[in-house]
C-alpha cells in the first residue's frame, strides 16, 4: 500500500515537472518552422541560406547545453539539501559563466562566419545571405547563452512555469518580430536574423532578472565555484559532440546512397526526434527528481523515483511504436509522394520502430545520472557507443547495405548505450548523497 502511494506520489511530480518542460522544449522547434516559413516565402537563396546558417547556429548552441543541465543537477542538489543561497550563489556563477562563453561565441561567430558557411556548401548568393544572417545573429548568443543558465537554474530549484512563460513569450515576440522586419520593412533575410537578436535579448534579459532574485550569499564570479561547472559542463559537450557526430555520420553515409534513401532518412530521423521531445521532458524531471533526493541525503528516494521514470519513458516509447506501426503506410504520405522514398521509408520503418522504447530507456538513464552528476561515466559510455556505431554505419555504405544498414547501426547504437548506462543504473554507484557529488564521495 506504501509503495503505491509513494509510486502514485512520483508520477504527480514527473507530470508537474515534464509537462512544462515539454512545452519549453517545443518551443524550440516550433520557432524553427515559423522562421522557415517566414524566411522560405523571400525564395529559395535565402531558404538555403537560413538552412546553413542555422545549422551552424543550432550547433554551437547545443554544445554549450551544459549550462542547462549540469547547472540544473548541481542546483537540485542543493536545493534538495535546503541550501537556498548555495544555490543562488551556483545560479550567480553560471549567468557569468554564460556571458563569458556567449561573448567568445559571439566573437569566434563572427570573425569565422565566411569559412564556416563555405564548409557547409554555401557559395554564390545564398553563401552570402548565410554570413549575413550568421554575422546579425551572432549578436543574440550571449543572451541565448544566459537562457540556458537560467532555465537551468530554474528548474533545479523545481519551478518550470516561468521558465515556460519567458520562452513562449520570446517565441511569440520573435514572431511578430520577423513578419515586422522582414514584409513590413521589407529587410528580407537580415529582418529575420534582427528579430531572432531582438527576441532573444528579451528572453535573456527576463532570466537574468530571475537569476538575480535568487537568495544568494555571492554574486561576483568566483573561479572556485565555475570549476566544477565546467568540468561537468566539458564532461556533458563531449557526450553531446559524440552523440551529434553519430546523427551527422549517419546522415552524411546515407547521403551517398542517393537521394531516394536520404528522403527517407530525413522523413525517419525527423519523426525520431519529434517523439524525442517527450522523451527528453521526462529526462528532465528526472534530473530534478533525482538530484534534489540525493542533496536531501535520500539514495533510496532517488532510486524509486528514477525506477518509475524509466518505466514512464519505457511505456510512451512502447505507445509511440504501436503507432507508428499503425500509421506505417500512410504517415510516409504526409512527408512525400515519390514512390521511391516511400519504398526505402517502409524498408527503415521496422528500424524506427525498434529503436523508440531502447531509445526512450536511454533518454530516462541519461536525465537520472546529469541528475546524479555521473557525467565522467556518461561521456564514455557515449564514446564506447560512437566507436562502435561508426564503423558499422561505414560498412554499411561499403557493404551496399544501404539506409537499412545505416539505422541497424543507430538501434546498435543506442544498444550499447543502453547496456552500459543500465548497468551503472542497477549497480547504483551513481546515487552519491549530499549538497554536492564530490563532498558525498569524501
Amino acid at each position: 500500500m506504501k509503495r503505491s502511494i509513494r509510486a502514485r506520489q512520483y508520477d504527480r511530480e514527473i507530470l508537474r515537472l515534464a509537462v512544462p518542460a515539454l512545452g519549453a522544449l517545443a518551443a524550440e522547434p516550433t520557432y524553427i518552422l515559423v522562421d522557415t516559413a517566414i524566411v522560405g516565402h523571400l525564395g529559395t537563396p535565402q531558404l538555403a541560406a537560413l538552412a546553413i546558417a542555422g545549422i551552424l547556429l543550432s550547433t554551437g548552441i547545443t554544445l554549450f547545453n551544459f549550462l542547462t543541465y549540469g547547472t540544473t543537477a548541481q542546483v537540485a542538489r542543493l536545493h534538495g539539501a535546503g541550501q537556498e543561497r548555495a544555490a543562488g550563489r551556483l545560479g550567480a556563477q553560471a549567468l557569468w559563466l554564460s556571458v563569458l562563453l556567449g561573448g567568445t561565441l559571439l566573437v569566434v561567430a563572427v570573425a569565422f562566419a565566411s569559412p564556416a558557411v563555405g564548409l557547409m556548401g554555401g557559395e554564390g548568393e545564398a553563401g552570402a545571405m548565410a554570413v549575413t544572417y550568421l554575422r546579425i545573429s551572432a549578436l543574440g548568443l550571449p543572451f541565448a547563452m544566459i537562457s540556458l543558465a537560467g532555465q537551468g537554474f530554474m528548474r533545479g530549484v523545481g519551478d518550470l512555469r516561468r521558465p515556460l512563460i519567458i520562452v513562449v513569450a520570446a517565441n511569440v515576440a520573435n514572431v511578430v518580430l520577423e513578419v515586422l522586419f522582414v514584409y513590413g520593412f521589407g529587410w528580407g533575410i537580415s529582418g529575420s536574423a534582427w528579430g531572432t537578436v531582438i527576441a532573444q535579448a528579451g528572453m535573456g534579459t527576463a532570466f537574468v532578472v530571475e537569476l538575480l532574485r535568487a537568495p544568494a550569499d555571492l554574486r561576483r564570479p568566483r573561479w572556485a565555484t565555475m570549476r566544477p561547472l565546467l568540468k561537468i559542463g566539458g564532461d556533458i559537450a563531449v557526450r553531446t559532440g559524440a552523440l551529434l557526430a553519430s546523427f551527422a555520420l549517419a546522415s552524411a553515409v546515407v547521403a551517398r546512397m542517393g537521394e531516394a534513401s536520404l528522403g527517407a532518412h530525413q522523413i525517419s530521423f525527423q519523426l525520431f526526434f519529434f517523439l524525442a521531445l517527450v522523451l527528453d521532458a521526462i529526462a528532465i524531471a528526472g534530473q530534478i527528481m533525482v538530484g534534489r533526493a540525493l542533496g536531501a541525503g535520500d539514495a533510496d528516494g532517488a532510486y524509486a523515483a528514477a525506477r518509475r521514470m524509466i518505466g514512464w519513458s519505457v511505456a510512451i516509447g512502447a505507445a509511440f511504436s504501436v503507432t507508428l506501426l499503425a500509421l506505417a503506410s500512410a504517415l510516409p504520405q504526409v512527408f512525400t509522394d515519390d514512390p521511391a522514398v516511400i519504398e526505402r521509408a517502409a524498408a527503415i520503418w521496422p528500424l524506427l520502430i525498434l529503436m523508440q522504447p531502447i531509445g526512450a530507456a536511454v533518454f530516462a538513464l541519461d536525465g537520472i545520472l546529469i541528475g546524479a552528476g555521473d557525467t565522467r561515466f556518461l561521456k564514455w559510455s557515449m564514446l564506447a557507443a560512437f566507436i562502435t556505431f561508426a564503423p558499422l554505419a561505414l560498412a554499411s555504405l561499403v557493404l551496399g547495405l544501404g539506409a537499412v544498414g545505416v539505422w541497424t547501426s543507430l538501434n546498435v547504437l543506442m544498444a550499447v548505450r543502453l547496456l552500459t548506462c543500465g548497468a551503472r543504473f542497477i549497480g547504483r554507484r551513481w546515487a552519491v548523497t549530499g549538497a554536492s557529488r564530490e563532498a558525498g564521495k569524501a
